[in-house]
C-alpha cells in the first residue's frame, strides 16, 4: 500500500545532520529499498538507512535516527552546509 509521510526539519546536530519531526515508527511499513524516496527542497534520496550504514562519504541519505526521528545526512559532511538546509524546510517520505 502506498504511503506518504510529511514533516519538516526541526534542528541540526553539531555536525550538520538535519533532524526532522518524522518519528521513525511512522515509517515502519515503508520499504527500505529505492522504491521509498525522501524529498527536502529540491533534494531527494532513495531508501531508508540504519545509523550504522556503510554508504560512502558525500552520499545524501535518509537515516532512521537513533533518537527516534528521521535524519537527513551527507555522509562525512554537513547536510546543512552542503545542501543549504534550514529549520522549517518541508520533508516528505513517499513509497
Amino acid at each position: 500500500m502506498p504511503g506518504n509521510v510529511q514533516g519538516q526539519i526541526v534542528s541540526f546536530t553539531p555536525e550538520g545532520q538535519a533532524i526532522t519531526d518524522i518519528p521513525v515508527d511512522r515509517l515502519n511499513s515503508a520499504p527500505r529499498d529505492i522504491s521509498c524516496t525522501t524529498h527536502c527542497d529540491e533534494h531527494h534520496t532513495a531508501g531508508l538507512f540504519p545509523p550504522n550504514h556503510t554508504e560512502p562519504n558525500f552520499t545524501f541519505l535518509a537515516i532512521l535516527g537513533e533518537g527516534g526521528f528521521l535524519e537527513l545526512v551527507i555522509v562525512g559532511d554537513s547536510a546543512k552546509i552542503m545542501l543549504g538546509l534550514r529549520v522549517g524546510d518541508k520533508v516528505s517520505v513517499k513509497w
